[in-house]
């Protein structure tokens, strides 16, 4: 009788954590709906794969935050999009070549006339991912330069 009570627990507890963790939120781009010709503007791109380790993760929730943070009204203007993408998945999987991924990265394109003009990866994002402040400031510094180009 033990058994039966101790397998039962163990099957309704799977059952619970594996609908509690497909029901969990998925990060989402933050897209405004565009008040100026959206064939100007700065897309930050967080690509990520299947697999999200808790350093990508935070990546992706810095970049965010740092974003919202200094450059609201470029998102709420449409001048700044951010976009999350998954690499693996069919229709994305161009990006890997088109921006030369190798991991987890944070990219920035410049697009004017509805053109890519440049893009950069952002790859010291791994190296201040320890320290929030300098990781902010290097998001706000390179989206800012971006943004002075439009």
């Amino acid at each position: 009788m033990k058994k039966i009570i101790i397998v039962s627990f163990l099957i309704v507890t799977s059952v619970i954590a594996v609908f509690a963790l497909g029901s969990a939120p998925q990060a989402k781009a933050i897209e405004a709906t565009p008040s100026i010709d959206s064939a100007n503007q700065v897309v930050a791109y967080y690509f990520h794969g299947n697999f999200r380790c808790a350093n990508c993760l935070r990546i992706e929730q810095y970049s965010k935050e740092a974003i919202e943070k200094y450059f609201g009204d470029a998102l709420q203007s449409g001048r700044l999009v951010f976009k999350v993408i998954n690499i693996e998945e069919k229709d994305n999987k161009h990006y890997i070549n088109d921006y030369q991924l190798y991991t987890k990265s944070l990219v920035l394109s410049l697009v004017k006339g509805g053109k890519e003009i440049k893009a950069e990866n952002l790859v010291k994002v791994w190296e201040y991912l320890g320290n929030r402040d300098k990781f902010y400031e290097y998001v706000k510094t390179n989206v800012d330069s971006y943004l002075k180009e439009l």
